[in-house]
Formats: C-alpha cells, structure tokens, sequence
C-alpha cells in the first residue's frame, strides 16, 4: 500500500515487527478504520484517522504489539460508526475484540459530577485489571489529545487537562513511563494554570545557554574523569527538569524558582550495576556531594520497578547538579516503564494471562490492585470508596516503610501504624493492640516515616478497633477494614434487638410457637430474607414488624394485593365525596369549576383558570403541556385557597430496576408518609425497567416533593417524576 499516513505507520514499528502477516493484519485494520472514518473530521479540520494512526504510533514507540496496535486503529470505530464489536471479532479475533470493547467503555465515561467520577474511574482502573493493555492505549489516545487541544473550547481544554493530571499522569507514573508521564503533565499544566505555565517556561529559557553550556561543561569533566579511571562503556546525558517538575516544586513547596538547586541534571549510563558504584565514587570523590541528598534505588528499586543512584553535587562554577547513574536495562524501564519488560518479540509465543503475570509479578502495586479488583463488588462503599483506595493507597502512594523481614510495605503519606497492620491482613488490624517502629514503642497515632521497621503486636483477646481508630487511619483500605468490623459489631447488636423484640410480641399475642428457616424462608424470601438470623436483623432495623411475622405464624395475615385494594377503594370514595376544588377566583362567588385531568394540579403548583364552552373554568397547572394550546383571551386568574382540608389527586411515574420487590419497596416508602393510594399500573421494558404509574391522594406539592425525594433515596429506583396524560 502506498498511502503515505499507512506507510509512516509501518515505519514507527518496522524495527521489531517484521513478519509479513502481522503486517497484512494491521494493514487491513488500517483500511477498515480509514474506510469507516470516512467523513469525519476532528476538530482540528484534519481527517480523523490521522487519530487512531497518532494513538498506534505512540504505542509503537513502548514496542507494543500487533494486537495492541490493531486495537488503537479500531478504538474509536465501535463508538463513532457503523463497525460493531461482532464484526471486529470476527475479522480479528477475541482478544483484539475485547481491547476494543475495553477503550471504548472507558471512552464512554463522563466525569462531570463528583459522584459518577468516582465511579467511572473505578470501572476505568477494574478495566486496567483485566488487561493493562486497555489502559496503555487510553494513556496514548489522551497523550494525541492533549497534544491537540488548541482545537477545543477553553471549558474543554481545561476539562480534558485536569482529567489527565489527576488519573492519566499519575497512572503513567505509576506504570513507569517517564517519557509520556512527563509530556501529559507539561501539556496538561499550558490549560489548568496557563500564568504559571508560560512563568516557568519563560524562566527556563531565559538562561537556558547559559546552562546548557553549564551541563556541556560537566559531561566533559566526567567524562575526562572516567577515562583516567580506566572507566569506558559509559554515556553521559543533560537535562533540564520539565516544567511540571518544577512547577509543583514552586508551589508545594512554596519556593522560588531560584531556590530549586536540581533544575539541571546528568544521566550516566554503565553496563554493570558494580560500574554504577564505581562511577558514583568517582563523582564523590570529585565535585561536592550535598548532605541527604543520595538515594539508592538500585538496592532498594521503587514499586514501579525504576533503578538508579541519585546524589546531587556542586560543581566548580557553583551550580547544583542532580547526578543518576544506572545501567542501560534500568534506562530502558526509567523511559518506558513495565512496557520495556514486555516489550514485544517476535520470537515469543504470547497470551494475556502470561503478561498480566509478569506485570503483577514485577509491579507489587499492580498485583494489590487485581486482588483490589476482584473484592471490588464486596465494598461496601462503593465506587466512591473504592477509587479513594485506589488513589490514595496507589496512585499518590509515597511512604515506603519494612516489616520486620524486611518486606517492602507502600502507604499513603501521613500513613499510621493502624495502616500498617491493615495492609498486612485484615486479622492483623483487628486483634492489635500496640507497635514497634524501629525498635521502640509508639502510639497508633504515630505518622509512618520512609525507611521505619514496623512491627506490630496482636492480642487474639482484643475487642477490635474503636471508632477513634477511624480518625486516625489515613489510607481508605483501613477505613473501610474497620468500617467493615463496626457495622458488624452494629448488625449483632441489631439481632439481638430484633430477637428481643420478636419475643415481646410473641408474649403479647400469647404466642407459643416458634420459628425456624424454612418458615422464614417461605414467608419472606421475596423480602431477601431466608433464615431466622437475617429475620431478626430486619427486624431491629425495623424493616419488618414483628406483628407481621405473628401474623404469618397464625395464618391471619392479610394479603398485602388486598390491603393495597382496600386503600385504593378508600381513595376513591375520598374523590367522590370531597369534590370542593379550593381554587379561588377573584370577583366570582360560586364559579363552576374542575381541576384539569390532563395534569391534576395540586395546593403548591402555579395555576390558571381556562373558560371552556362546556365545563365551565377548568384549572390548569400552569406547566401543564396543554397551556400552550390555550387562546389568552379565554385564560383567567387563579389562586389556591388559604383554608384546604382535603387531598388532591395526581400521578407520578417511578423508573428502577425490574426486581420482584420494587412495587412492595415504592409502596412502603409511600405509605410511610400517611399518603393514599388511589390508582397503580406497573409494567416493565425491553431494557430490564420497571415503571410504575401511581395516582395519589396528597395534600399539597410541598408533600409530594418530599415523598418524591424519598423514593429517589431507594437505591434500585432511577427516576420519579410528576406523570401527565
């Protein structure tokens, strides 16, 4: 194929992949995007392939494979056209199928209120637990995107740039990719705090030559200094830190930019890791180390895998270097991250399961979030709760303290021995009673330091945590651990309550007999509830009456379709009898009026009086959808009475889950609140709906607003909304 943009593809991987029916695959990935795409244009007036092309190009510079690759070409065209996820499937396969399915789910996120953020990055992160490969091409898309945010609205400028520095920059971090992490935050920052951007960006070139010529001036010192050493299979590299780096520095740590001494460094590159210790010799033994400011990360590697010395010294000019020393393998995984451990080969037979295993197996953190993942279901509070783990204990993780074996353990700055003991295992947490940091006693409240030994002493006896222990963990995981052991400690309390209370009534009733789970399993199964012990919690929750239960023992319980019928047949005898409107027209005495059936108004709603030929003045609500109809002439004043003794009837529509306990639910809920019921039709959809029709009997819109926010609060119910013929 001759196309120019196809061929600039092929020449991003031609260096690692070279078999011809890979080759053939991605081309015929390319000719479907392209053909589908046809048409469509991004922002920038540029064809929109050139977008997917951009995505596969990055990707082809962390050495991703064909399938990964195929899947970037294909990530927008289940979204954006008429392709489907059957048809990827059948061209390509499953596995490049289910790439696409993953992208495009993640594509489909919005992140406009705190809430459905929470959850759209949980279901972003359970994505990147499935196959990382999902998030890799997210992380691409969005390096193109910001890349072109010039073409946006400003709204979706900074929209898209905050959403990169708080997930895809730090997730870049976490995987390693230095390269990509740096360019998302620098690009990022030009749209989230543009003064600051251009402030370090100008400061940054205003002596730029002057230390360029500062970094040239040591490489060539090292470089003189290795030779006399016999030190030769070494390269030296300059930079200057980037921007983002800088700027966090200036304002988290309130400093001036002439206060940042690491703004210029130098990478050495040896062949051995022993030559990386000799080289740091050399560098000590020559310019002036500054105190506190060597790190040994070969010994000690950070949980993203990263490798190097790092010591800061003072050259002979008087300018502060910060000075990395590592091999050309730790280069590769400081550039690329886990990407350059899994960088693919030609020669190696490849499957998802075995990459997940070598990224769980060299990302600690990355096997903590698969078993994060799979209890992700069990969190009890939720989605929220589960992305605060996440980021928090993950991504913004930078504690780093040893157990007594000496295992590496990561926590959330500000971290407490309680933290500790929680990460360790949940029994651990529960049955401590004390800590050992570094050999010494210190309370629960202590704050975790990098490099602390941490031992922790248990007692089986222990109560288990208080709630002061929730003010004084910091990481999320530990919160809800203890959260978890409270509410149970809770719903005991609460059996025993219930069972107290079922005994009572019993007593009253003169009830001698007794109850056992299948009774319990046939009366209330519909109420999720299937042994004595879960009856006894719902009852202390006051979910169910006692007397119920008595009833249903005795066999003179009254259907609940039957109790609902009689208050149905209440209602209605209440509209017949109580006809008076309480609707006050000015300047007439015994006007002939009628509420509108089309919209029910009630005490509370703005209204209109309409001067009809047959029945008289016929009240509206003024929302009503037959108002626009109406001619002026013919509309009257009308307002509501100050003295109503009467209910009022009108519909609302209620939209949740189809489950076999929802009309029970929203029925409850109603009644709860002393409102009738006049009326009820329910029925369900094509997409597992239930919606229920329900003409009420309520005294005025204040009521109903209230009732309406109450069933809002059940959590199967999506909608509830005033209904209208």
């Amino acid at each position: 194929m001759q196309d120019p943009l196809f061929l600039s593809l092929v020449e991003s991987f031609d260096s690692y992949i070279r078999r011809e029916s890979d080759i053939v695959l991605i081309e015929k990935a390319y000719v479907l995007a392209r053909d589908k795409h046809e048409g469509q244009m991004r922002k920038s007036g540029e064809p929109y392939i050139t977008h997917p092309v951009a995505v596969a190009k990055i990707l082809s510079e962390l050495k991703a494979g064909p399938a990964t690759l195929i899947a970037a070409l294909l990530h927008d065209t289940v979204e954006d056209t008429s392709l489907t996820l059957k048809e990827v499937e059948q061209t390509f396969g499953k596995d490049i199928a289910l790439l696409v399915d993953g992208v495009t789910k993640i594509g489909k996120l919005s992140f406009n209120t705190q809430a459905s953020q929470a959850d759209n990055h949980q279901k972003m992160l359970l994505a990147m637990a499935k196959d990382i490969r999902v998030v890799l091409i997210k992380i691409a898309d969005r390096l193109h995107n910001v890349r072109t945010l010039d073409s946006m609205t400003p709204e979706k400028q900074y929209k898209i740039a905050t959403e990169t520095l708080e997930i895809y920059a730090p997730l870049s971090h976490r995987l390693g990719i230095f390269r990509i992490k740096a360019e998302l935050e620098d690009r990022s920052l030009r749209y989230t705090d543009p003064p600051m951007y251009y402030r370090v960006s100008n400061m940054i070139q205003a002596k730029r030559t002057e230390r360029e010529a500062s970094i040239d001036n040591v490489i060539s010192n090292i470089t003189e200094l290795f030779s006399m050493s016999d030190l030769h299979d070494f390269e030296i590299k300059g930079r200057i830190k980037n921007i983002y780096s800088i700027y966090k520095k200036m304002v988290r740590d309130n400093r001036a930019f002439e206060d940042i001494y690491d703004l210029l460094a130098v990478r050495i590159i040896v062949d051995r890791i022993e030559t990386c210790y000799q080289a740091l010799g050399i560098i000590h033994a020559n310019f002036t180390p500054i105190p506190r400011r060597f790190k040994d990360y070969i010994a000690v590697p950070k949980p993203n895998m990263y490798q190097s010395l790092h010591t800061t010294v003072l050259s002979e000019d008087g300018t502060l270097f910060e000075v990395q020393i590592r091999t050309s393998e730790m280069d590769q995984i400081a550039e690329y991250g886990i990407a350059a451990h899994w960088a693919y080969k030609e020669n190696k037979t490849y499957s998802k399961e075995r990459e997940q295993f070598e990224i769980a197996q060299k990302l600690k953190w990355y096997g903590e979030l698969l078993k994060m993942s799979e209890d992700a279901d069990e969190t009890e509070g939720g989605a929220e709760e589960f992305v605060g783990t996440i980021k928090g204990d993950i991504l913004d993780a930078n504690v780093y303290v040893f157990t007594p074996k000496g295992e590496v353990i990561e926590l959330p700055k500000g971290s407490t021995p309680i933290d500790f003991a929680y990460r360790i295992h949940t029994d651990v947490g529960n049955k401590m009673v004390g800590a050992l940091v570094n050999n010494r006693i210190v309370t629960l409240d202590y704050e975790l330091n990098t490099g602390d030994i941490v031992s922790v002493k248990i007692n089986k006896n222990s109560y288990g945590p208080s709630e002061d222990w929730l003010k004084i963990a910091k990481s999320a995981h530990a919160k809800h651990k203890i959260k978890s052991f409270l509410n149970k400690q809770n719903r005991d309390q609460l059996i025993i309550q219930g069972k107290e209370m079922l005994e009572r009534e019993f007593t009253a009733q003169k009830v001698n007999d007794t109850i056992d789970d299948p009774f319990v399993k046939k009366h209330f199964e519909k109420n999720m509830v299937i042994n004595v012990t879960d009856l006894y919690l719902e009852i202390g929750k006051g979910i169910i009456s006692p007397k119920t239960v008595v009833l249903k023992l005795l066999g003179t319980e009254v259907d609940k379709d039957i109790m609902l019928q009689r208050q149905m047949e209440k209602a209605s005898r209440q509209l017949t009898t109580h006809n008076e409107t309480g609707v006050v027209i000015e300047g007439l005495s015994s006007p002939q009026l009628k509420l509108a059936n089309c919209c029910l108004p009630i005490p509370g709603d703005p209204i209109i009086g309409y001067v009809s030929k047959q029945s008289g003045i016929v009240i509206h609500a003024t929302f009503c959808p037959n108002c626009k109809q109406f001619e002026d002439n013919r509309l009257i004043e009308a307002f509501w009475s100050d003295k109503i003794n009467r209910k009022y009837p009108t519909w609302i529509k209620v939209v949740g889950a189809n489950k076999p306990t929802m009309l029970t639910d929203v029925v409850s809920a109603i009644n709860a609140l002393s409102v009738s019921i006049a009326e009820v039709n329910a029925m369900t959809t094509n997409h597992l709906e239930m919606i229920i029709r329900i003409k009420l009997l309520i005294g005025d819109a204040q009521a109903l607003q209230q009732l309406m926010i109450n069933l809002r609060k059940i959590s199967e119910i999506y909608n509830v909304e005033r209904d209208f013929k």
